[in-house]
């Protein structure tokens, strides 16, 4: 029996809302960060490290870094769906880059590249994952190191020239 290739994760599905589009008739910016990080919460959830181990652990996630491509606007009622890698992982941190796609014609919207802390919310401090969240968060780097780094991964905003512009 062949093991099945590495795939990213699809964990996040909804529309786009009404109120989330701008005077210029598309998906406001602040609403696709919001859309992404619904879909780092349906990660979360996955690893066990969402909302209900912050009630029960006193740990959780903080985001320390994001960036957001913009590829292709999204308008009102609209379906996106998700995928995310987990680009890496150490004791403390995980980088995620999810990409966002029109539900139905398929085509790419934005991407977001996120590094996110765990933090012992009694200091307010980092602190190590739980060993077997650190276990499944690496074995799932290691399968998704597989897969193409996305270009849009470690990019920064400049207006120094791209080659071939």
């Amino acid at each position: 029996m062949k093991t099945p290739e590495p795939a990213p994760l699809a964990l996040h599905r909804e529309h786009v809302r009404p109120e989330w589009i701008d005077y210029n008739g598309h998906m406001n910016m602040a609403y696709y960060l919001l859309a992404f990080d619904h879909a780092t919460d349906a990660v979360l959830d996955r690893y066990g490290i969402g909302e209900a181990y912050r009630r029960r652990a006193n740990a959780s996630i903080f985001a320390l870094e994001t960036h957001v491509t913009y590829e292709r606007e999204l308008s009102a009622g609209d379906p996106l769906s998700v995928t995310s890698l987990i680009i890496g992982a150490d004791a403390k941190r995980l980088h995620l880059f999810h990409r966002m796609y029109h539900g139905s014609d398929g085509y790419l919207a934005a991407t977001n590249d996120v590094m996110i802390l765990h933090v012992d919310l009694a200091t307010r401090r980092s602190a190590p994952f739980p060993a077997d969240v650190a276990a499944a968060l690496a074995e799932t780097a290691r399968e998704h190191a597989c897969l193409p780094r996305p270009p849009q991964s470690g990019r920064s905003v400049s207006l120094a020239r791209r080659a071939g512009s």
